[in-house]
């Protein structure tokens, strides 16, 4: 007799669900592959998965059984499928940009108005004031980076506001640069879904909140932890083999959601704090533990920072940026405490997955927060994006000014002609580079949505890099040697191109390169010695390197993130 399994929070079995997205996934074309498997302790298993024919499509699931950490990377990504999550970063070429849509068949196109201001169909006056409340950004930063069409204008997407069903358009730009992949998730029904999204959203906005205040939380009683045999097992697993495990309450005194485990390493004194968030205590503190060893096995718990003092530096944006990445920044000394600043609430708010819905949504609306919701049916799988505006932004509001991926709209297409640029286009890119202030370590490739090959000159190509190229091109000495020390100091670069920039620097200090050129020959090699002489004579420019141009030919990778692309837009229409 076939017996099914089923776990708490999900409205369907394991099989049922594994089977269902498997199937649908196979149909769309995808070929998802389980690559890795991890189950360092009894009850906490990852596993990483990642389709066939485009590397760049993975995701990572988890969970205290086998399916359970399948149906958890499965859904995760058919959310990432259904949201555009897997191109967020990457421009689209010109073909797609073209298209009659560009994401979804339900976009609008919105043109700025007068003098760079935000078209009044956009948002809402109060969510205007909230992305642009000094009213500095012009509306053209808000053209997005995967189309880059800044005549065709700003792209947004409908979403329906929950308190009164509201539709308000939202910039793709906003979600790219804001939300990233907080508040997507896929599953058996709405509820599900959405109950996992918002649950994520509480799980970063508490966790963010208690690293950055670094608060002190009251340890969960061993008799409390003793009512989930498996978590406690997984928990008495960890100790065994060496590392002190606390289990804290992050509900903040029975006002939210979420929980939290936290590792320290004795070894080398590293913290590492994982936080998981549901309605029911259960569901979250499973979570918190399972986060923990996503992806680590036992021998790669080494290596997290040590409990900090600076409290500044805990809550600065790259610190908490980093605990969103992979949670391996640094935790206050505070956190770490015996003196809780709550006392432990032996919380559950909700025992179905309506009432787990319910819950997350009316605790938003009672802390003053407006939910937006948009539902994506297309590809056979609910899956949805949520916003909460004021709660669910990864990266700080000012970022849409201060550093907003549509920066690279206007540079992209002279950086894919990089060979074919005359003299004088050269020294406006060089210009326009200065002028933007990016740092000389950005990655050229993640400037343009570029998905560069393994190994290819744009793979490790820097803004320094590139400006030191543009100034050989020209023949700007000053720019030349001022690239070249940046190079000097920078060791992420090519091997043999920092070779030929040494070489570079020493021609020009020694002015004539005949007197010495046995000796440079032995010191550089003569390949190199010939390359560096062919770059500032002007007889070769950028290495020799192929334009992609906007149709990005030449590069295996783009060209596999384009196919997979394509297999869905049939899907959309």
């Amino acid at each position: 007799m076939h017996t099914e399994s089923f776990i708490p929070g999900k409205d369907a079995s394991l099989e049922s669900s594994i089977h269902t997205m498997q199937t649908k996934l196979g149909g769309l074309g995808f070929h998802v592959e389980e690559r890795s498997w991890l189950n360092p302790v009894d009850g906490i298993w990852s596993v990483h998965v990642r389709d066939r024919d485009c590397p760049l499509l993975f995701t990572n699931g988890k969970g205290a059984s086998k399916l359970a950490a399948l149906a958890s990377a499965l859904g995760e990504f058919f959310e990432r499928l259904s949201c555009n999550y897997f191109w967020t970063h990457y421009y689209l070429g010109a073909k797609i940009a073209q298209r009659s849509f560009v994401h979804y068949p339900q976009e609008q196109w919105f043109q700025p108005g007068a003098e760079g201001a935000w078209p009044e169909a956009l948002l809402t006056p109060e969510l205007r004031q909230f992305y642009d409340p000094e009213n500095s950004i012009d509306a053209e930063t808000l053209v997005e980076h995967n189309s880059g069409n800044v005549e065709r204008g700003i792209c947004a997407l409908p979403y329906e506001r929950q308190r009164d069903n509201a539709s308000v358009w939202f910039p793709v730009n906003i979600i790219g640069n804001l939300y990233v992949s907080n508040g997507m998730s896929a599953g058996n029904t709405p509820e599900e879904a959405r109950t996992q999204a918002l649950s994520e959203i509480f799980e970063r906005y508490v966790k963010f909140r208690i690293i950055s205040e670094g608060l002190c939380l009251p340890d969960v009683p061993e008799e409390v932890i003793a009512r989930y045999p498996r978590i406690e097992a997984g928990i008495r697993a960890l100790r065994a083999a060496g590392f002190g495990i606390l289990v804290k309450d992050a509900s903040l005194g029975g006002e939210f959601p979420v929980m939290n485990v936290t590792l320290l390493h004795p070894e080398d004194q590293g913290c590492f704090s994982s936080f998981g968030a549901h309605p029911r205590f259960e569901i979250a503190l499973e979570r918190a533990l399972t986060e923990l060893l996503q992806g680590r096995a036992l021998d790669a718990l080494a290596g997290f920072p040590a409990p900090g003092f600076d409290l500044e530096e805990i809550s600065s944006a790259p610190n908490i940026e980093i605990h969103f990445v992979d949670s391996s920044g640094i935790i206050s000394w505070n956190f770490l405490g015996d003196t809780p600043d709550f006392e432990f609430c032996d919380w559950n708010f909700s025992t179905t997955t309506a009432g787990d819905y319910a819950w997350l949504v009316e605790r938003i609306h009672a802390m003053g927060h407006d939910i937006y919701v948009a539902d994506f049916t297309h590809l056979g799988v609910y899956a949805c994006r949520i916003i909460v505006p004021g709660m669910s932004e990864i990266y700080p509001v000012d970022d849409l000014e201060w550093e907003n991926n549509s920066v690279g709209n206007d540079i992209r297409e002279a950086i894919l002609h990089l060979p074919e640029l005359e003299d004088d286009e050269c020294a406006d890119l060089l210009e326009t580079l200065n002028e933007l202030g990016l740092a000389d370590q950005r990655p050229v490739a993640a400037l343009i949505g570029l998905a560069a090959d393994p190994g290819s000159f744009w793979s490790d190509l820097r803004v320094g890099e590139l400006k030191t190229l543009l100034a050989l091109a020209i023949g700007d000495e000053d720019a030349i040697r001022e690239g070249c020390d940046w190079v000097r100091h920078f060791e992420q670069l090519d091997a043999s191109r920092r070779r030929v920039y040494a070489c570079i620097e020493t021609l020009l200090n020694l002015g004539e390169a005949a007197p010495y050129r046995k000796a440079l020959e032995q010191l550089y090699g003569a390949a190199t010695l010939q390359q560096a002489e062919a770059l500032l004579s002007r007889e070769e420019a950028f290495f020799g390197v192929q334009a992609p141009g906007l149709l990005l030919t030449g590069g295996d990778m783009h060209q596999r993130l384009l196919a997979a692309y394509d297999k869905l837009h049939a899907r959309r229409t």
